[in-house]
């Protein structure tokens, strides 16, 4: 297998970045390729679903977004240090192609592809560039976009591609709804990698607001942190309702292929899980997004009747309330909703990013 062609991914340290970069190794491995993960120590942590066969390469590298004074002087120290380790890398065993999917962990790695001269190409999940994806963006020979449209610097061509899903979500595209009614119905609550306590917050307040006659029906998966999980526990057992609060869910995409109704921040990967699986839902999207890249992940499936979108200014108890009881009441509704976000899913999105690799690798299959 040593004379497989190598394929390099770069990817930061939190789901939206990692999520599509395991789906491409997935489908790479599956079509005979050697597959490398560049990214950092706390990337690296984030890496359990990746198959075994990928090789996690740790390399330098840093933010100006995090630490004091200190870590700022060193973070041009710490990627310099990081770009010379992955151009060594490379060096050594020359790759294909090298993909970025953001986060400040892919900058050794792109760095080192860009000026070696290897071919190299961005996948943005987001309707907006990361601030990592912009700076490469002039530098790369394709920039492929998860979200449509997606905001691209003047004189550069994104192609849609959509947001590559794992195989476990894949495997779950447009599992059957079970219509909201009188019998029981599941309602996940999801946060992503940041920003989840306005949902613990929120959420509990709002389900005590819903009729009885709903509320006997329900049985709540919720994810929160470890901090508020207690306080949000109890205030579903003090309502009498089954509820599973958990910092982390490793079966997100069976939970999601079971509920009647999704709440969740609008992060891509969630916006694409969301829409694979085909599932009502109700976006929050993070208001301390600098882009506001999430509202804009949330604009196609809200346009086309998939999903309510409230902000968090308009993030109410009482508002909330009256969108769960509106969908949950309302079966053919709710279905259509289910309809709805199924069409505006990608599931083809790896397989169409892995044909990009393999033509830009001037590979045949």
């Amino acid at each position: 297998m040593t004379n497989a062609p190598l394929l390099v991914l770069a990817a930061g340290g939190t789901g939206g970045h990692m999520f599509p970069a395991q789906a491409v190794a997935e489908v790479m491995l599956a079509r005979g390729w050697r597959v490398v993960l560049s990214t950092d120590a706390r990337g690296a942590r984030y890496t359990g679903g990746f198959p075994p066969q990928v090789l996690i390469e740790q390399v330098s590298s840093a933010t100006f977004a995090k630490g004091g004074f200190l870590n700022k002087v060193l973070v041009p120290i710490r990627i310099a240090l990081g770009i010379t380790a992955a151009r060594r890398k490379m060096r050594r065993d020359w790759p294909k192609v090298v993909v970025g999917f953001g986060g400040y962990p892919a900058i050794p790695a792109m760095g080192a592809a860009t000026s070696l001269g290897v071919p190299c190409m961005l996948h943005e999940q987001n309707g907006v560039l990361g601030r990592v994806n912009q700076l490469f963006a002039p530098r790369v020979n394709q920039i492929a976009c998860g979200t449509w449209p997606t905001e691209l610097p003047k004189g550069l061509t994104g192609h849609h591609v959509g947001n590559p899903v794992r195989a476990e979500v894949l495997a779950r595209h447009a599992a059957g709804y079970i219509e909201p009614g009188d019998h029981p119905m599941s309602l996940l609550v999801i946060g992503g990698s940041q920003g989840a306590r306005i949902l613990s917050d929120v959420v509990p307040a709002a389900v005590a607001l819903l009729p009885k006659g709903l509320l006997n029906n329900l049985r709540i998966a919720q994810q929160a942190r470890e901090e508020d999980r207690t306080r949000v526990q109890a205030a579903y057992d003090d309502m009498g309702l089954r509820a599973d609060v958990r910092p982390f869910f490793d079966d997100i995409p069976l939970r999601m292929s079971e509920a009647q109704l999704v709440i969740s921040r609008s992060g891509a990967s969630s916006v694409a899980d969301i829409s694979v699986i085909g599932r009502p839902s109700i976006f929050v999207p993070l208001a301390a997004a600098i882009r506001d890249e999430q509202t804009a992940n949330a604009r196609e499936l809200v346009e086309a009747g998939g999903a309510r979108l409230l902000t968090e200014d308009a993030f109410t108890p009482e508002a909330l309330a009256v969108e769960i009881q509106d969908i949950l009441t309302n079966g053919p509704q709710a279905q259509s909703m289910a309809e709805a976000a199924l069409r505006c899913a990608k599931p083809e999105a790896a397989n169409t990013l892995a044909d990009m690799i393999e033509a830009l690798a001037g590979e045949t299959r």
